[in-house]
């Protein structure tokens, strides 16, 4: 009877988000957009569009609304809806350290175990605070092994070449029950003054066993896109390979790497933090299972989710957006048995908590929660409704504030540049080869909020940013307009 009832429930808001479309179809689409559009090559059938003010209960503006499309980036919207509503703003994640064996004058007669719980957002610079305080703890040598226990999510072999073939950028990293430092190791690239001379290279955090074999040269050319040149590949060793070169006229630049699958990336990392601080180990780091009856001697809170979003949608993490999703599926099954393939299970229950709110999840499929995908898809409606439904959440402070600011900070930080609306919209984008969406609110220069969706998808899509900001600008002047 239930089932029934909410399939007629979905069918009626189906039926009734078509007239809603047909009614807001009234309103033409603004010349500004469509001259853009037309500029950068994009015909309206690759554009979907949806403009709502919020709390209304009808779009301003729909244009192919009901239409997926790869939203890319946008995706972490979703991630984010299902991440507030089943876990709260407040949800943190506790990683701890334990001992299996005695203490006897500093020494650790047996093994030392780092215990993931999927944090997300677990960076050398707490791990190594973590190990400072071991050592505070009065153990400075473990004689066994420091086995690292990731078992806290059960997922599926994670190919980083599998995208777009380039497995040591960070963007394509995977999920991990003991993630450190998003997988990254930073490279501070500082050119020479002039051409020829080498780049220097300085990386953090250290990593015991990678070789970093630098190669960049310093070049006279102009700084435009000054990573164009930059290469890494690995070698066996394993070897970090740097070639490439870098414009003496770009000044010191960060770059990053994933030079290590998850695992192996961990065992460099605590191994070379533990020698930094001075702590000796006669075994070796290497993964494992912590015993039931280990001694847990310290735990390490995460920051709150609300503060994990604002790092995950400001700057686009896709680790992060992984790591939420997996820790989604994480939950005991109704039998009380460990969740299988938590990705998969995630994904299942982002979009089950959107159907929850009432969202049209018609078309949905949410692959890895990040948008990092080709076959992830979401309609400009169910966006729509998606922004809607957190403008009446008790979290939605927490979820607007994580939004970058367009034309202030964040991935937006170069939208809007001179434009009237700059400062007034928070929006999440995202970009794919193909794909140029975004999604998010924009306080109109009357002083009322509208929730605004735009995606394309077309081989100019790449394009298509003026038409984008046109839209965002045609939102702000619309509390210009006089009252009826």
């Amino acid at each position: 009877m239930l089932r029934g009832t909410a399939h007629l429930f979905r069918h009626l808001t189906a039926t009734l988000l078509a007239c809603v479309t047909l009614l807001a179809a009234a309103e033409p689409l603004p010349p500004t957009v469509r001259l853009a559009l037309e500029q950068a090559k994009v015909p309206i059938d690759a554009v979907s569009i949806w403009v709502q003010p919020v709390g209304s209960d009808r779009p301003a503006l729909a244009v192919n609304a009901a239409q997926p499309m790869n939203p890319a980036s946008v995706m972490k919207l979703v991630t984010a809806f299902a991440a507030f509503e089943r876990l709260g703003p407040a949800r943190t994640w506790s990683t701890r350290i334990a001992s299996h064996g005695r203490v006897n004058g500093g020494v650790l007669d047996g093994d030392l175990y780092i215990v993931g719980g999927a944090d997300p957002v677990l960076g050398y610079d707490r791990l190594w605070k973590m190990l400072r305080r071991v050592r505070a703890l009065g153990i400075r040598s473990v004689k066994g092994d420091i086995v690292l226990d990731a078992s806290a999510l059960s997922l599926p072999p994670h190919d980083p070449a599998a995208f777009d073939g380039r497995g040591l950028r960070p963007y394509n990293s995977g999920p991990d029950g003991l993630l450190l430092n998003w997988n990254t190791l930073q490279l501070a690239l500082t050119p020479a003054t002039r051409a020829s001379e080498a780049v220097s290279v300085a990386t953090e955090p250290p990593l015991a066993g990678l070789v970093i074999d630098n190669r960049l040269v310093t070049s006279d050319g102009p700084c435009v896109v000054w990573y164009r040149d930059l290469d890494a590949r690995l070698e066996p060793g394993p070897r970090l390979v740097l070639a490439g070169s870098l414009p003496a006229s770009c000044g010191p630049r960060d770059w990053s790497a994933a030079p290590l699958p998850p695992a192996d990336f961990g065992t460099a990392l605590v191994a070379g933090l533990w020698q930094e601080i001075g702590g000796t180990l006669n075994g070796k780091v290497r993964a494992g299972s912590t015993p039931s009856e280990a001694e847990t001697r310290l735990t390490e809170e995460s920051p709150p989710l609300a503060e994990i979003v604002r790092d995950m949608n400001k700057w686009s993490s896709n680790v992060i957006a992984r790591q939420l999703l997996a820790t989604l599926g994480a939950a005991p099954a109704a039998d009380g048995r460990a969740a299988g393939d938590m990705v998969a299970r995630g994904a299942r229950i982002a979009a089950d908590t959107l159907d929850t709110a009432g969202i049209d999840t018609r078309g949905l499929v949410i692959e890895n929660g990040s948008g990092l995908s080709r076959i992830a898809r979401a309609s400009a409606a169910s966006l729509g409704q998606l922004l809607q439904a957190a403008w009446r959440r008790p979290w939605m402070p927490e979820y607007i504030a994580a939004l970058p600011v367009a034309g202030v900070d964040g991935t937006a930080r170069k939208r809007l540049a001179g434009s009237p609306a700059n400062g007034q919209a928070h929006i999440k984008t995202g970009t794919l080869n193909g794909v140029r969406a975004m999604a998010g609110y924009v306080l109109d220069a009357g002083g009322e909020r509208h929730v605004v969706v735009m995606m394309v998808n077309h081989p100019e899509a790449a394009n298509s940013a003026a038409a984008q900001d046109a839209l965002l600008e045609w939102v702000w002047a619309r509390g210009l307009r006089p009252s009826p």
